[in-house]
């Protein structure tokens, strides 16, 4: 595989502070991945010995409920960091992260992390910059669920699956998810998930072929994610 220093993800995330030396150090240590749709890169509760830097693919991060159930809590897509909060903190993974299509990642080891985060202060602040980031996202998030309804929250994930994945050449938002993923990640059951995409399509909002969905009036689906009618 590639090396780091010249790798065009590098661009996308926290890389980009590293010196040419300490990208060559990377290349070194890495191993390159290739995880399966369906397989979990990271699994909650496990030791994280290294980071994870998404080359190729989309996936979810996603916990695991006292009831058995998951929650998706995040979708992420190539150039995204995985694991630098629980290295940093030294405790185990907080979520699993599951591949949604075949993906390709690099692992970088715990220690040569902690070198560059040493010797590289522009490092160490890009991390906690992108760690605080997704600190508020999580409490938007948990925001979200707790104040809104049902299906101003189907609303909200739609426009945030656009922004975050684009959409193809036919205009459908660029990730395939089961209804069953949908569902988990707005906090419902399936059947309602699926009436609500229904009911979203009739009303001229979004347009549904399988599992592709395409938004096709974006500020009528703004104003249903924020209650009006």
């Amino acid at each position: 595989m590639g090396a780091c220093e010249h790798c065009f993800i590098k661009n996308e995330n926290e890389f980009s502070t590293l010196v040419f030396e300490e990208l060559e150090t990377f290349t070194r240590s890495k191993t390159t991945l290739n995880i399966k749709k369906g397989e979990n890169i990271v699994t909650e509760g496990h030791v994280m010995n290294g980071i994870y830097c998404l080359r190729s693919g989309k996936c979810k991060m996603s916990k695991l409920n006292t009831n058995g159930k998951s929650q998706i809590i995040k979708f992420l897509k190539q150039g995204n960091i995985l694991g630098q909060r629980s290295v940093l903190s030294e405790e185990p993974a907080g979520l699993t992260i599951t591949a949604l299509e075949d993906m390709q990642v690099c692992f970088i080891p715990k220690s040569k992390v902690m070198q560059a985060i040493k010797e590289n202060p522009a490092f160490s602040l890009q991390l906690m910059k992108n760690i605080s980031h997704q600190l508020n996202q999580a409490n938007a998030s948990i925001s979200m669920m707790a104040q809104k309804s049902v299906k101003e929250r189907l609303a909200d994930i739609l426009l945030q699956l656009q922004t975050t994945f684009g959409v193809d050449s036919e205009g459908y938002i660029d990730v395939k998810l089961t209804r069953e993923e949908i569902a988990n990640a707005i906090g419902t059951a399936t059947e309602s998930a699926i009436r609500l995409l229904s009911n979203y399509k009739n009303e001229g909002l979004v347009d549904l072929k399988g599992r592709k969905i395409k938004i096709i009036d974006m500020d009528g689906l703004k104003h249903a994610s924020e209650g009006y009618e």
